[in-house]
């Protein structure tokens, strides 16, 4: 990696509105917390979590660019913007801050959508993101509760919450979302 941990702070910090950096220390503390519960490397959640919102603030217009000119997952264009910068985020990590550990790089990818056969680091940035200590919306709690002992049975009642909303507001759903918590529902019946 090019940078070191306080030179990405900086710069990510830079990148965002203040009370969106605060969101990202606080996914950065609950990631490292349910890395060390699930027997995650600690360092690899912190940085996935450090990096999972750095594209957030930037034009629109310029997520797009970057996902065209590269042609990163372009289906994504056909969805709620909110989805591009966890893609472009993750380019941008590997081509601007030299992250080498695709693990690292997919966590970030899929922070917002899921993924079938997500890994357990996937999973941790994901219910990092939701659960975070200034989140605040109906539901929260019972996920941070599912948290304690099951990132699978969280995530499901995290991604319920997000596809709920997004029905209510009458909007698309990212088809990899519904297929993320079906296969979570899966694993939580094979267990």
């Amino acid at each position: 990696m090019d940078y070191t941990r306080e030179e990405l702070m900086h710069i990510v910090s830079g990148q965002m509105p203040e009370r969106r950096w605060g969101h990202t220390l606080g996914v950065m503390e609950s990631a490292v917390a349910l890395a060390r519960r699930y027997g995650e490397d600690p360092q690899r959640a912190d940085l996935a979590a450090l990096l999972h919102d750095v594209a957030k603030y930037w034009p629109i217009e310029q997520q797009e660019a970057v996902i065209r000119d590269h042609q990163l997952n372009m289906e994504l264009l056909d969805y709620d913007k909110q989805l591009l910068h966890a893609e472009v985020g993750a380019y941008v990590a590997q081509q601007d801050y030299g992250v080498e550990d695709t693990s690292v790089i997919d966590a970030i990818r899929y922070h917002t959508s899921g993924r079938v056969g997500m890994t357990k680091l996937d999973k941790i940035i994901c219910l990092a993101d939701y659960i975070e200590p200034g989140r605040d919306f109906p539901g929260v709690d019972r996920i941070r509760e599912l948290a304690e002992h099951s990132l699978e049975e969280a995530l499901v009642a995290g991604l319920d919450s997000t596809i709920s909303f997004l029905i209510e507001k009458q909007k698309r759903i990212f088809p990899t979302t519904v297929l993320a918590r079906n296969d979570l529902i899966l694993q939580i019946r094979s267990k």
